[in-house]
């Protein structure tokens, strides 16, 4: 795992590429692949490492809540690397969504291609967040 402040490393990357590739391959495979012994941690990358500072939190409204149109967009939310999360929700929205980005202008790019230039979408609001408080997916037990 890449501490803040440190980049990721040869090992580390191609660690990353398997795992994103096939994220149930056993731990001793991965070790080979990349020519490491086996460990018994978990990686959590910090997106800063990867030089994806941005998070950006978007509430998505779709343009009506048919089944045909809520599939479209969890296919098309799914599709994008840049989404990390995405929630089908009840309250008002219907999607909300986590996202990384390297800066404004990429986030905008994406913005266009997923929300302003699709049909499926008829408004969307984003957060951006100033701070990762806490973040991963430990379990309470």
């Amino acid at each position: 795992m890449a501490k803040a402040g440190r980049a990721l490393d040869a090992f580390d990357l191609a660690i990353l590429r398997i795992v994103q590739q096939d994220n149930k391959r056993p731990q001793r495979e991965i070790a080979q692949a990349v020519n490491l012994s086996a460990a018994a941690n978990v990686a959590l990358v910090a997106p800063d490492a990867l030089a994806l500072p941005i998070t950006a939190i978007v509430q998505v409204h779709l343009r009506d809540e048919r089944a045909a149109t809520v599939d479209a967009a969890k296919a098309l939310f799914c599709a994008a690397p840049e989404v990390q999360q995405c929630y089908y929700v009840t309250g008002g929205m219907s999607f909300v969504l986590v996202i990384i980005s390297p800066d404004m202008r990429a986030y905008d790019a994406l913005t266009r291609r997923l929300f302003s230039e699709s049909d499926l979408v008829e408004r969307f609001h984003t957060l951006v967040a100033l701070d990762r408080v806490k973040t991963g997916m430990s379990l309470p037990i």
